[in-house]
């Protein structure tokens, strides 16, 4: 059985929470403020963590960071709680190593699928991590990029969530992606701390550290939808690509088209105006996430702007003008477009 532990000061939300799981066959333990919670932690090695932020004693941020530096522990899925939906709040958690985030009050299936999906990475992760290399005949049937799709799709699946991190700088890379659904954006931080979207991967697409001696990766992904994965390791990856010349090429060729995508997003951001830049990230969008040019997009305001290189509130300024002339509608976090020629022809 499955062991949750849960950090909770409020003793409804608490117990509540905690009948929750037990009716859906978890061990439960259970800790009235962070201090407390460490130490459960340390004491049960739960298989999971779902943890209040604003706490006495210690508060969630304070959880994470002794959990994530002690190595029995710093393994363990971890899940915030909370009321706090400020952006700074979700994205401190996430940059401290979160692997997840609900707002109160939460749906008892969206809690569940949280939990899951956390449980079922962890496994598929460790399945990697245990598992004997195979290694691969020289005389493999893997001959282009068209059979390695074929062959990643038959792989093991890793689910991430909208907005979920898949890696981050610093972090040893382990493994190679093929997008089987959904969008990941690739991103950095400039000198101002401002973030700087550098790619997007779609569905069919290829994306991760493949170098030989590259160990850690130097920027974000993160999912910006539901998104699945398939995943091979990178030392599989070298062996597939070391018997087959032809299709060793043909990913150097797309990681090349890639940075010269980069470049020319990198000359339109120094050079190009706030508008046109608008106009062609919103286009950008609807082409990498295969969206019909009538179709709406949902994007926010950030990862626009992130991609455009501007403050958001110069595209939010852009955008209503747009809207003012009738080349896009906005309904909430959609944009949807109305004359994509106008669009393309801003100057």
């Amino acid at each position: 059985m499955r062991k949750i532990l849960i950090i909770e000061d409020d003793v409804t939300v608490r117990e509540n929470t905690a009948e929750l799981l037990e009716l859906s066959s978890y061990e439960v333990i259970s800790a009235s403020n962070g201090k407390l919670g460490v130490e459960k932690a340390i004491a049960n090695l739960p298989d999971i963590v779902v943890c209040d932020i604003m706490m006495p004693e210690m508060d969630g941020y304070g959880v994470l960071k002794e959990l994530s530096d002690r190595t029995d522990t710093a393994h363990i899925p971890f899940i915030f709680l909370s009321a706090k939906t400020e952006h700074k709040d979700i994205r401190k958690g996430m940059d401290l190593g979160a692997d997840d985030y609900l707002t109160k009050p939460f749906e008892e299936e969206d809690l569940l699928s949280a939990i899951e999906s956390r449980l079922a990475k962890v496994a598929i992760l460790k399945s990697y991590q245990t598992e004997e290399p195979q290694i691969t005949s020289p005389n493999t049937s893997i001959n282009n990029l068209h059979e390695l799709r074929d062959y990643m799709g038959g792989q093991e699946v890793l689910e991430f969530k909208n907005g979920e991190s898949i890696y981050e700088p610093g972090k040893k890379s382990h493994f190679f992606y093929f997008v089987k659904k959904g969008v990941v954006k690739a991103h950095g931080m400039d000198s101002h701390g401002k973030e700087l979207i550098t790619e997007l991967y779609k569905e069919d697409d290829f994306f991760g550290n493949a170098s030989v001696n590259q160990s850690l990766y130097e920027e974000y992904a993160t999912a910006m939808e539901d998104t699945w994965l398939a995943v091979i390791t990178k030392d599989e990856l070298h062996r597939i690509l070391a018997n087959n010349g032809k299709m060793t090429l043909e990913l150097v060729e797309i990681l090349s088209n890639n940075l010269i995508g980069i470049k020319q997003q990198l000359m339109e951001m120094a050079y190009g105006s706030v508008r046109k830049k608008t106009a062609n990230t919103i286009l950008l969008f609807a082409e990498k996430i295969k969206k019909h040019p009538l179709k709406s997009i949902r994007i926010s305001r950030a990862d626009l702007a992130g991609v455009a290189g501007m403050a958001p509130e110069s595209l939010i300024r852009t955008l209503s003008d747009f809207k003012k002339e009738n080349l896009i509608e906005i309904e909430g976090r959609n944009i949807k477009i109305i004359d994509a020629t106008g669009l393309k022809n801003i100057s």
